[in-house]
């Protein structure tokens, strides 16, 4: 079979990501839920609110660590200005260390992550990590799982995962686009940018999905777009789009 050029995405493809931020705004919920017990601030409405200010923050500057601990504190804010309950600074303090707890879990890699990309590297394919995020953050758990041995100087970190980047990232290693796929959990980032480049893309789902991923698809694809549910499937999938 021909050799292929397989780009990955890290978050929700190759090892956990969402699970934790929803983990931590549980948190962050509850603790709100206590300072402003008494104000009829439902569950619903802090969760709903936080989503919102974050989704709009990224959509503006991207995936700069700051982004989601800020979330916290303009959340804060809002219902101190809405209730008029005087600012504590150490209750600030307080949500942005809960906000950037979220960089540093354990990393936890997706079923069949080491499985899959052992065998597509010994099938010869040139393997690629393409992940959006601030650089420092991504690097780390690119090492804490072990992912650079298969990706070497292949690894591209965008702080806005769109078109354009992955257009420069085709353009400068001179990729084939018939031969090329982006293998990944989200339709905004990695879906609809393959498709718009012109390369084969391959949609899986995640277990936890973020509604900023969660967009319509109006591109026609000129190649494979495939949707598989767990990364053991994707070997096969591209073996069987490439040999028809």
């Amino acid at each position: 079979m021909p050799k292929q050029t397989i780009l990955f995405d890290l978050d929700d493809t190759l090892i956990y990501c969402n699970k934790f931020f929803d983990l931590v705004v549980d948190q962050f919920v509850d603790q709100l839920e206590t300072w402003f017990h008494g104000y009829r601030i439902t569950y619903e409405e802090l969760k709903k609110k936080q989503a919102d200010i974050d989704m709009a923050r990224v959509l503006k500057l991207g995936f700069s660590p700051d982004h989601f601990p800020q979330s916290f504190v303009d959340v804060y804010n809002y219902y101190s200005n809405l209730t008029g309950r005087d600012r504590q600074e150490d209750e600030i303090i307080r949500l942005r260390e809960l906000g950037a707890s979220v960089y540093r879990h354990q990393i936890e890699p997706l079923p069949y992550m080491e499985e899959t990309l052992m065998e597509l590297q010994g099938e010869g394919h040139s393997l690629h990590l393409y992940t959006g995020g601030d650089r420092s953050v991504q690097m780390r758990k690119v090492r804490d799982a072990g992912l650079e041995r298969f990706f070497g100087d292949r690894i591209y970190v965008a702080q806005h995962k769109a078109t354009p980047f992955l257009e420069t990232i085709i353009r400068d290693r001179a990729l084939e686009l018939t031969s090329t796929w982006m293998i990944g959990n989200s339709l905004r980032t990695d879906v609809i940018p393959a498709l718009e480049s012109g390369i084969h893309s391959i949609f899986i789902p995640a277990e936890t999905e973020w509604a900023y991923n969660n967009v319509e698809i109006n591109v026609k694809p000129k190649g494979a777009f495939l949707t598989v549910h767990t990364l053991r499937e994707v070997p096969e999938a591209i073996d069987t789009y490439v040999a028809s």
